[in-house]
């Protein structure tokens, strides 16, 4: 195998949120890996948050600015001893500028299996129409 297969292969690190002004909580703040599609009618959004509980994410939207942050509980170590924690506990934090082709009234979240879905639902188009003109 190629050393441009080995790279293509390898599993991508959390990257850490390097700014700390932007932190409420003590403790690391990651980068959500996202990915975005889009077809006619919507933008999908997906985002990469293994360990969030539904009931630990915050989706917020403010004017144009949409805000995802989630929480990565600890494990319940029920007495248990570490011998190695590469499994990284904190907070996933990211914000997207929407345009004005989103419909905000109808964006539509889902969380299963620590993928966040977000989908963006885009404007509807005035559709073309014929305009009578009255007399008077």
């Amino acid at each position: 195998m190629s050393d441009t297969e080995t790279k293509d292969l390898q599993v991508k690190e959390k990257q850490e949120l390097s700014d700390s002004a932007e932190q409420i909580k003590p403790g690391p703040v990651f980068v959500p890996a996202a990915d975005i599609f889009e077809t006619d009618s919507n933008i999908t959004l997906l985002a990469d948050m293994p360990g969030v509980k539904p009931e630990n994410l915050d989706i917020d939207l403010r004017e144009d600015t949409l805000t995802m942050s989630g929480d990565v509980e600890p494990p319940d170590d029920s007495g248990e001893s570490d011998l190695l924690r590469e499994y990284r506990t904190g907070r996933y934090y990211r914000q997207f500028t929407l345009s004005e082709v989103i419909d905000q009234s109808k964006i539509d979240a889902r969380m299963n299996d620590g993928v966040l879905r977000l989908i963006l639902p885009k404007v509807e188009k005035a559709t073309p129409r014929k305009i009578t003109v009255k007399v008077g």
